[in-house]
């Protein structure tokens, strides 16, 4: 028979975790991507037949979908009290060497992707979102507010904007798949930390910032 052990077990040491992401932004982040489900919803539930048939009051959901348009913004203006939130979105705003380097290891599916504490992916994903928000901003009050503009303008808003949607839609379902892909990063996002071995092999850069005196 095997010895048996003469104390009780000793469980393993927890993995170093690494700070990435502070409440504020957490609850930034929840609030935007909350915002911006209803906004996709509510918007099938208008475009989409068997979801009108299968919902119906479609003057709610008409409602449901303006406003929450209009409250997209909301979460990052309120979150701008944060100076990590600030120092974050002066990180996504700035591209280097390394970020070129990043996308043409990942459009060929190499490694050797250097990242700081966002990757160059995430960097455009952010900007592009950004961008497509105030377009569809902007389209939307045009043709909610049908006094603002001439028929020819409300018009083009109506087809920039109804594309635009579906551009939006498609893109976040990538990047849906992407964080599906990386259960560490999801956990970063909601837990405030990440796993040490994950911050270096993922984003050496940042992780070098961070080890560096």
């Amino acid at each position: 028979m095997p010895p048996r052990p003469d104390g009780p077990a000793v469980p393993a040491p927890a993995r170093p975790r690494v700070p990435r992401f502070t409440p504020a932004e957490h609850r930034v982040h929840r609030a935007t991507a909350t915002l911006m489900a209803v906004c996709v919803l509510t918007a099938g539930c208008l475009y989409l037949p068997f979801l009108a048939e299968l919902v119906g009051r479609r003057a709610l959901m008409v409602t449901v979908h303006e406003w929450s348009g209009i409250l997209l913004p909301v979460p990052l203006l309120l979150g701008l009290g944060s100076r990590a939130l600030r120092a974050d979105l002066t990180r996504l705003n700035r591209y280097g060497p390394h970020d070129r380097q990043w996308l043409r290891a990942a459009l060929r599916r190499r490694g050797g992707r250097p990242a700081g504490k966002f990757n160059a992916g995430q960097k455009l994903y952010a900007a592009w979102i950004a961008g497509a928000v105030l377009v569809m901003l902007g389209t939307g009050l045009l043709m909610w507010f049908t006094d603002l503009a001439p028929l020819v303008w409300r018009t083009g808003a109506t087809f920039v904007h109804d594309w635009l949607a579906l551009a939006v839609v498609l893109v976040i379902a990538g990047h849906v798949w992407k964080a599906f892909g990386d259960p560490e990063s999801r956990r970063g996002l909601r837990t405030g930390s990440v796993d040490a071995q994950w911050a270096r092999r993922e984003h050496p850069l940042w992780d070098h910032e961070n080890n560096t005196p």
